[in-house]
């Protein structure tokens, strides 16, 4: 284990032997770091914290804090960090709220300089947030989905997999998987780069750009759309786009940009 010896490690830490501690990083409480991870210089990880295998995080990031919610009466919470995520400076991610609660974030997640993911988060594999987005607290994004430089998101919003959050954006209410948002949060097209770098074949990008013609741009009301959508044969590709829609909504889905 290499640990700079300005470090300040709690007794309580379980940190594994190619663990690589840099100048003034400072580890509170029952934290647990995975093999081969980097911690730069001046980060914090506090509480009960655990971070996975092979993650890189950079200078001046903060892990586990506690939430900025005042409904947080210092329960215990925690904070799950996957394997091979990337962590740039400035992040912070904050535990969750509620006794036994978590934010979670999965494995080969990139999170950009000073990106902020509040209490109770979740993201699935891959998602990357670029620098200065901002998930409030009991957020859920999607696998692969990207959210751009200084987009908000609204909490208990959820966010598709593979979808494209615009930078700029303000997400008020659900954006659904594969699609892609304007500054005003508004869904304006499908990701289509994004399903061909997915490898999504020319015939699973045609059904859900069908899709998404009957959902944003026929006309036709929420409800009508889900039925027509249900009625059509579509591919398995279109699946996760007809589950997201079937689930209960906090916030209700984003309409389309006019």
């Amino acid at each position: 284990m290499s640990i700079h010896p300005t470090a300040i490690i709690d007794p309580r830490a379980q940190i594994a032997s190619s663990v690589r501690i840099g100048p003034y990083v400072v580890i509170e409480g029952p934290v647990t770091i995975g093999a081969d991870t980097e911690v730069g210089p001046f980060t914090t990880i506090l509480g009960h914290t655990t971070i996975g295998e092979n993650c890189r995080i950079h200078s001046r990031v903060s892990l586990g804090d506690i939430p900025q919610d005042r409904a947080f009466h210092n329960e215990p919470t925690s904070c799950i960090i996957g394997n091979n995520v990337i962590i740039r400076e400035g992040v912070t991610v904050h535990r969750g709220t509620g006794e036994g609660s978590a934010t979670l974030v999965a494995d080969n997640c990139f999170l950009m300089t000073n990106a902020h993911i509040g209490h109770n988060c979740e993201l699935e594999k891959g998602v990357t947030m670029i620098s200065g987005s901002l998930l409030g607290g009991y957020v859920h994004v999607g696998e692969r989905a990207i959210i751009s430089g200084n987009a908000a998101v609204h909490q208990f919003c959820r966010i598709g997999t593979m979808a494209m959050i615009g930078g700029l954006s303000k997400i008020v209410q659900d954006i659904p998987p594969y699609m892609m948002t304007d500054h005003a949060g508004e869904v304006v097209a499908i990701n289509l780069v994004g399903l061909k770098r997915a490898g999504l074949n020319a015939d699973e990008r045609k059904d859900l750009k069908a899709a998404f013609r009957i959902l944003y741009r026929d006309g036709y009301t929420h409800r009508h759309a889900m039925e027509i959508l249900k009625e059509r044969n579509f591919c398995s590709a279109v699946d996760p786009l007809l589950d997201f829609l079937n689930e209960t909504s906090a916030r209700g889905l984003t309409k389309g940009a006019a």
